[in-house]
């Protein structure tokens, strides 16, 4: 024996404005004892914050595990959300108000028992799904994912989204739009085949009955005008209901952990598709666009804020463009026989207008408009975990608000603000809180005094926030206890030599200890010359630009002192019994200590280096591409002159070798860079003579190994070395020279002497 639901039923689509409008203008007919909104229970204590002035969408409830954090799932609402202009409406007349999706605490135990049995064979991501909206139900692409979509399609629409925006969103004129939804949906869950997977189709079946669970409760409450606003595809479900003790049944003994509810600010970005949360909105900036905007001036506002965006990007649009386009727009609207020009009739006719058919201008309106870089705000009395209100203290008193577009911040170190800021950054990246990506090339990028960051805030980097709060209650506490946590367990002396330069840089004195004892402790053991030498760059790096941020590098050059004399007694060693890939590592970590050691004004450590170098460049210790690099080093020291190099290329290119070890040596002496050939006509002989020494076969088997070695040339310099090579064969003679004739050379001797001006000897003027 079934039941019927005798409350009203709003069947609604994700967010959207005429959505919302419709359902308003419902409410205020219908005057509800009692709101029911398809939601997480447990985040019914924060619609109290409704009230909060400051609390300004897009915003987010967020649920989720506080053991866990990134156990979690958003429902993010935006101003032209049905369900957030639902619960404002209920809030401002006090109308008790209710969610009633199945508790976060179920989904999340089930999420968890599903992946943990290994008797499931559906491929079930572990991760709960990410609820980008109360009403979003989309788990994979079947009826119950998007029914609206088979509905669009069957109209003669490309999908759902533009078939529900042509007859809902951009119209909002049908008090009857949720009658016919339910009736809609009735004949499609009916009809249709749905294709869902067992256990997502089982989520669905706990949802419904646990809403028909709280619609029973409000009826037994004594609730009279019960008005509900769900998804669309319950309508159905929630109108003839099974019976009561069915769905006890259905419920019974479902697992249950602990979760936490909480606001969290929201942007347009990640409303739409684009983001990759799938919250069912194509275009939320033109969403708010119809929200806001009166529907009479709903063009010419769209175009005019089109216009202002590409005329600040410099881009050419006038008045006669905005006319032309809306013209175009509305002769677009009636061909289609709808009412109003929508966003594909806008859209096309700024594309036609105003940007000529080019697609970069339309790319532009599309992130700028369509999307749009709106971030919500959440009130300060919202709950929140320390770490997250020290780092909004920090935000404030720096002035880094997070902004959700991509912003390039160009860090004075000799600035306090500047300095702080870059602190504040670096301890963030060591809590995996990706505000910012620090930029390692660019303008200024290698600069003493510059840092430059891309700074974007990501909404859903609240969760990271929360899972880093356990490791401390401020930024810099957290940051210093993680930096222990991971240099008591790094087995790796490169990966704690750049936990060191990142401690500095942060700032955590605190934490210089205990990675400077993991460091010594770990080098002791470790034998690994390329380890030492990879280890090296980043400490030398501290100990030169430690003193522009204030830090204190004295136990950075104790370690230095301690490193490189071990790495360079081992160097010559590491050097020898190496194949081509080992070489070709060892060649990096050479090249990267010695610019390293170049940058430090210390010959006490230059001179153990350069004793090693010495070592590999002897022809035959070792690689010949180790080899060939250490000789190219020593003579742009000026350790070896030119006579001393010029006897190690002969040596080393010598006929008699074989001509793949004279290539690799060459390899690593020329060091991706020709200069040295261009500019010492000695070196250049000498190469030029090995090559037209080798026999047509020798020079077919190295070819492939000097063709990689000139590829890594710049382009200038290949040009520069073609034409040397070019003038040399030109001015190679051709032809036998011609007799030389004395008398007649003489003979023009006088003619000389008088267009120079010289005087002539006293025997020719006789003559």
């Amino acid at each position: 024996m079934s039941e019927r639901f005798t409350g009203h039923l709003f069947g609604i689509r994700h967010h959207g404005p005429g959505c919302a409008r419709s359902l308003l203008h419902a409410l205020e007919a219908l005057q509800p004892d009692c709101l029911l909104v398809e939601g997480p229970p447990e985040g019914e204590a924060m619609l109290a914050l409704l009230d909060d002035a400051a609390l300004q969408p897009p915003v987010a409830l967020l649920v989720y595990d506080p053991d866990d954090p990134q156990q979690a799932i958003f429902y993010p609402f935006a101003e032209f959300s049905p369900e957030w202009n639902a619960l404002r409406f209920a809030r401002s007349r006090r109308i008790p108000t209710r969610f009633i999706d199945l508790p976060v605490a179920h989904k999340l135990a089930l999420a968890r028992a599903i992946a943990d049995d290994p008797s499931n064979d559906d491929p079930l991501d572990p991760s709960p799904e990410v609820v980008d909206g109360v009403t979003d139900t989309r788990q994979s692409a079947d009826l119950a994912d998007d029914p609206l979509d088979w509905l669009g399609r069957a109209a003669g629409y490309s999908d759902g989204e533009a078939w529900w925006n042509h007859l809902v969103e951009e119209r909002a004129d049908g008090l009857d739009l949720f009658a016919a939804i339910g009736e809609a949906m009735s004949a499609l869950r009916a009809d249709a085949p749905c294709r869902q997977r067992a256990d997502r189709q089982r989520r669905e079946q706990l949802r419904e009955a646990y809403m028909r669970k709280c619609l029973r409760q409000a009826e037994k409450e004594g609730y009279t005008r019960i008005a509900v606003v769900c998804g669309a595809w319950h309508v159905p479900a929630l109108t003839a209901m099974p019976s009561a003790k069915a769905d006890h049944a259905l419920l019974k003994g479902l697992p249950k952990g602990k979760v936490t509810a909480t606001w969290v600010p929201w942007s347009y970005h990640h409303l739409s598709f684009a983001s990759g949360y799938g919250a069912g909105v194509t275009s939320p900036g033109w969403y708010a666009h119809l929200w806001q905007c009166p529907p009479e001036r709903r063009a010419i506002g769209w175009l005019a804020r089109a216009a202002q965006l590409l005329r600040n990007e410099g881009l050419d649009c006038s008045s006669a463009h905005l006319i032309e386009g809306v013209r175009l727009a509305e002769t677009l609207a009636s061909l289609r026989e709808i009412p109003q020009p929508g966003l594909d009739e806008l859209g096309e006719a700024l594309r036609s207008v105003v940007c000529m058919g080019d697609e970069a201008p339309m790319r532009l309106i599309e992130q700028q408009l369509s999307i749009g870089d709106r971030l919500g705000q959440t009130p300060e009395s919202a709950p929140a975990v320390p770490l997250q209100r020290d780092l909004q203290h920090w935000q404030k008193s720096l002035r880094l608000p997070p902004e959700t577009v991509q912003k390039l911040l160009d860090l004075d170190l000799r600035q306090a603000t500047d300095l702080d800021r870059s602190h504040l950054l670096h301890r963030l990246s060591l809590l995996g809180i990706a505000w910012g990506k620090h930029q390692r090339q660019g303008r200024n990028a290698k600069g003493s005094f510059h840092e430059l960051w891309q700074l974007q805030w990501d909404p859903a980097l609240a969760i990271e926030v929360i899972n880093a709060s356990r490791w401390g209650n401020t930024v810099a506490e957290a940051a210093c206890a993680k930096v222990v946590d991971r240099a008591g367990t790094s087995a790796a002396l490169p990966e704690l030599a750049e936990l060191m330069q990142q401690v500095l840089f942060a700032d955590l004195q605190p934490a210089i200890p205990a990675v400077t004892r993991a460091l010594e402790n770990l080098a002791a053991v470790v034998s690994d010359v390329g380890q030492l030498l990879t280890t090296i760059p980043p400490l030398a790096n501290v100990s030169r630009y430690g003193n522009v941020r204030q830090t204190d590098v004295g136990m950075v050059d104790h370690l230095l002192d301690c490193l490189l004399p071990r790495a360079a007694i081992g160097l010559a060693g590491a050097c020898s019994a190496v194949d081509d890939e080992a070489a070709s590592a060892l060649r990096e970590a050479i090249s990267a200590t010695h610019q390293a050691l170049r940058l430090l004004a210390r010959p006490a450590l230059r001179e153990p280096w350069w004793a090693a170098l010495h070592g590999v460049a002897r022809f035959g210790s070792g690689h010949g591409l180790l080899c060939g690099l250490a000789a190219r080093l020593l003579l742009d020291e000026q350790q070896a002159d030119i006579e001393q190099t010029g006897r190690r290329m002969s040596q080393a290119l010598s006929t008699a070798n074989d001509p793949a070890l004279a290539a690799a040596w060459l390899e690593g002496f020329l060091d991706r860079s020709g200069l040295v050939l261009l500019h010492d006509q000695p070196l250049w002989a000498m190469v030029d003579h090995w090559l037209s020494s080798l026999t047509e076969a020798h020079f077919v088997r190295i070819l492939p190994l000097l063709r990689r070695s000139f590829a890594a040339f710049s382009p200038p310099e290949r040009r520069q070395l073609g034409e040397r090579a070019q003038h040399l064969v030109r001015s190679t003679p051709t032809a036998s020279p011609v007799d030389w004739h004395i008398a007649r050379a003489e003979k023009a001797i006088p003619l000389l002497r008088q267009l120079l001006g010289l005087p002539a000897p006293e025997g020719e003027e006789k003559r």
